[in-house]
């Protein structure tokens, strides 16, 4: 009868604190992206704008965060892993980035911007099988976001696939014609094209 009583305090405890998770927006652009007027390609691209669907719904706490933690999102807290990868990621240490959006996307499953920059870091590395599967995470969190997408386009582009970075990049701009990020890299592309070569 304990253990009963127990469990159902368990699991209606567990029940509100996934419930009272924070919806405030995630935003990398000031994380990520260096800070400056410069136009931003490729991967960095994944910094343009909060991970929400096309209703403007943001993702909330991950599931998985520590009860005792302040309610905000992975991110917030400068030592984290998810900040962590981000500086990596920043300065073109892609491989201590990889590591940490690894342990990030380990310890909160459900935090789609970890499972992004983990994307984005494999596929500086050249693993883009890896890099295939965390963007199908994020996708399965977040939804086809126009940032997802047009790194899905920047990624195919680094592999020298034309034709899918081009179906990537068109549906990107369907989705944000105006969107820098994914004009820079239908100009990519089109220099890719032209030159018959991946991007560098």
């Amino acid at each position: 009868m304990r253990i009963d009583i127990a469990r159902t305090l368990l699991v209606a405890a567990a029940a509100l604190s996934l419930g009272a998770g924070s919806a405030a927006k995630t935003n990398l652009a000031d994380a990520l992206s260096p800070k400056s007027d410069a136009a931003t390609t490729g991967n960095d691209a994944f910094a343009a704008a909060p991970l929400a669907d096309e209703n403007q719904t943001t993702v909330s706490q991950p599931f998985g965060a520590s009860a005792g933690a302040e309610p905000g999102l992975l991110g917030s807290d400068p030592n984290d892993d998810l900040s962590a990868g981000k500086k990596y990621y920043r300065v073109a240490n892609y491989g201590m980035a990889e590591r940490s959006f690894r342990r990030a996307a380990e310890l909160h499953p459900r935090d789609a911007e970890a499972w992004l920059g983990l994307a984005a870091s494999y596929d500086q590395l050249r693993r883009f099988d890896l890099a295939d599967r965390a963007y199908e995470q994020a996708i399965v969190i977040a939804g086809p976001t126009v940032e997802i997408i047009n790194n899905q386009g920047y990624s195919y582009l680094l592999r020298g696939d034309i034709k899918r970075a081009r179906a990537k990049l068109a549906l990107a701009q369907r989705k944000a014609p105006e969107n820098k990020y994914v004009q820079n890299n239908i100009r990519l592309l089109e220099q890719s094209a032209g030159q018959g070569k991946a991007v560098e």
